[in-house]
């Protein structure tokens, strides 16, 4: 797939991270980074980002950041009009995350195919555990920043993602790559940057089943 120019589904956490990874080094080329943000356009949907953070992280990676707001009811319509314009603009292929939800691998594919657009998923049906350790063994630092407490505790919102905290969240039978929702994180270093993204993990805020940790970019309020 060398040279082939792609639009990435960025989250700014993990396992967007190291979709991207996997597909530089498969030779593919980013053209450019598909946020969707909430509607009001305050913060990224799930991670809950601002703006701010991934519009660095966009920086460090030297790629264009696209903005799509939505609602859940918007957001298969906002997707494929971003997947279009790609399209219009030469990119042909999508990157995406996914690992192993058959329902989400579903919609990306249908979805994009409306635009002509043909979607790769680096990551899919290779064991969870696989993806984290190599996340860490090749130098990504994340952060956990959002935590969904009817399924893990409180406590690990605001944790740097490390071996140690694997083997923590496993010993209490929950999946330490979060696929079923578990957690959020923020990437802000790695072999896909060119400088740390400078972050500050704030005091954390519950949201009726969610705890946050909010992030921002370290001197700026």
């Amino acid at each position: 797939m060398k040279d082939i120019p792609f639009i990435c589904s960025w989250s700014g956490g993990k396992d967007s991270a190291m979709a991207y990874y996997r597909a530089m080094k498969m030779g593919m080329k980013p053209k450019r980074l598909l946020t969707m943000f909430e509607e009001n356009g305050g913060i990224s949907k799930s991670h809950a980002l601002p703006l701010e953070v991934v519009r660095a992280q966009a920086e460090s990676l030297g790629v264009p950041l696209f903005i799509k707001e939505a609602s859940w009811n918007s957001y298969e319509s906002q997707f494929i009009d971003a997947m279009d314009q790609s399209s219009v603009q030469g990119i042909t292929h999508g990157v995406f995350g996914d690992i192993d939800l058959e329902g989400h691998l579903e919609w990306v594919q249908k979805t994009c195919e409306k635009s002509g657009i043909v979607a790769v998923h680096p990551l899919w049906k290779e064991p969870r555990r696989r993806i984290i350790e190599e996340l860490l063994d090749v130098g990504f630092e994340a952060w956990i920043v959002v935590v969904n407490t009817s399924m893990m505790p409180a406590e690990f919102v605001g944790r740097k993602f490390s071996k140690e905290l694997i083997v923590e969240l496993e010993a209490l039978e929950i999946d330490a790559c979060g696929e079923n929702g578990e957690f959020h994180t923020v990437v802000v270093d790695g072999p896909i940057f060119s400088k740390r993204v400078p972050v500050k993990i704030g005091e954390a805020v519950v949201r009726g089943d969610y705890i946050f940790s909010p992030v921002s970019i370290e001197g700026k309020s």
